[in-house]
């Protein structure tokens, strides 16, 4: 269930602000304010002679953009919760997963060589998160602007528009192999899209959490292997994997398609603090997976995009056998 839809179930009455390009399923009470946020113009015009009880900024991803966001927002918001993301840890120096929200604080590492695209893009990513809280901590700081950040981990969700599960799922589906790289790879510690809006909707009615960041995580970290073959099982499918060097999947412009959880940049983030206070519960993963699994095998005849290499990777599986 989205955010939307379990704060509507919940009773609360919910505005939604984007630019109306992409269309929404939204339900019929929800009401809708268009603008584009990186236009304080905009802003300041959407928000004037408003306020909320809450605001959940989904859509802030630079400190360029932080500082009209406060400012459209002060004294209009009770609660304002950041989404902001595990990444904010992957680009700190002498810190080891899981994440804690203590690790934030430290040296950052410098900026990989921009001919490097997808480091470079990610670090950039995490460095522009990091930019916006500071900035919105320093807002508290100053002016007590009532801001929570929230660190997710990559988020598995029947929602999940990259279709990264959708892939592996469809990839068992057609009983060909599953090219992932060579070694263990990085330990997978996501998190459930369901248990993420229920954490937003219930910092939103406690109304704590102001000036401070927690990290949402399930609690499970386990193996792409392991991961793999519990969803093959849920499908009662085979899993036939091969391996790879990195470099050559790399080359050949199969990563991230083929395998998205053998990313390099993939948090990992320790949960004590949203468990031991505020009382946040996750779904088991074997739960949650199943959930997901079956609603790809039963309800969704999508093909996703990254599923587009398809022929490519099992023309190469076929060489190697």
């Amino acid at each position: 269930m989205s955010i939307i839809e379990r704060l509507v179930q919940q009773g609360h009455s919910v505005t939604v602000f984007n630019r109306g390009i992409t269309a929404g399923d939204l339900p019929d009470e929800v009401e809708r304010l268009f603008g584009d946020r990186s236009n304080p113009r905009e802003l300041q015009k959407a928000f004037r002679n408003r306020t909320f009880d809450a605001v959940v900024d989904t859509t802030l991803y630079t400190g360029a953009d932080t500082g009209p966001t406060i400012d459209a927002l002060k004294d209009k918001t009770g609660h304002y919760i950041f989404i902001s993301t595990g990444q904010v840890y992957l680009i700190r120096t002498g810190v080891e997963r899981p994440f804690r929200e203590e690790d934030y604080d430290g040296e950052v590492m410098p900026a990989p060589l921009q001919t490097n695209v997808s480091d470079y893009k990610n670090w950039l990513y995490g460095k522009d998160k990091r930019d916006a809280e500071d900035l919105l901590f320093q807002a508290w700081k100053q002016r007590r602007f009532p801001v929570t950040t929230l660190r997710l981990p990559m988020v598995n969700s029947e929602r999940d528009h990259f279709g990264r599960i959708l892939g592996y799922v469809r990839r068992i589906e057609d009983g060909g192999h599953i090219l992932i790289p060579e070694g263990n790879g990085l330990p997978l510690r996501h998190v459930y899209g369901d248990d993420v809006a229920r954490a937003i909707v219930s910092l939103i009615e406690s109304g704590r959490g102001k000036g401070q960041a927690l990290n949402l995580s399930q609690d499970e970290t386990v193996s792409l292997e392991d991961f793999l073959t519990r969803v093959a099982q849920i499908l009662s499918a085979k899993l036939k994997i091969v391996r790879l060097p990195r470099a050559k999947l790399e080359s050949d412009g199969l990563l991230p398609s083929c395998s998205p959880f053998s990313d390099p940049w993939m948090s990992a983030l320790d949960n004590s603090r949203s468990k031991m206070e505020f009382g946040i519960r996750y779904t088991p993963l074997q739960r949650y997976l199943q959930t997901i699994v079956l609603h790809y095998k039963n309800n969704s005849p999508l093909i996703p995009e990254g599923y587009k290499t398809r022929p490519q990777e099992l023309r190469l599986a076929a060489e190697l056998s």
